[in-house]
């Protein structure tokens, strides 16, 4: 069973999907559309600069990325 997810900043899961693989495909305001062109997978990252992910939108990006939960573990 995977533990909490911890409160992360957006530039901190960017981060993240970047090492899998994950590119900056628009953004529209404070919204980024981030994709796998390998895997197909697209999630979108709400940046607010200094601020937190709200927990279900963390949970939303992790679920929606493929990657493994541990990996957004600090």
């Amino acid at each position: 069973m995977a533990g909490k997810l911890p409160k992360l900043q957006a530039y901190e899961v960017i981060t993240i999907l970047e090492q899998h693989g994950f590119i900056l495909v628009s953004q529209r305001g404070s919204h980024q559309k981030w994709r796998n062109e390998d895997t197909g997978k697209q999630v979108i990252v709400s940046f607010h600069k200094g601020k937190q992910l709200p927990a279900g939108t963390l949970k939303s990006i992790v679920e929606g990325s493929g990657v493994p939960e541990e990996r957004f573990q600090r």
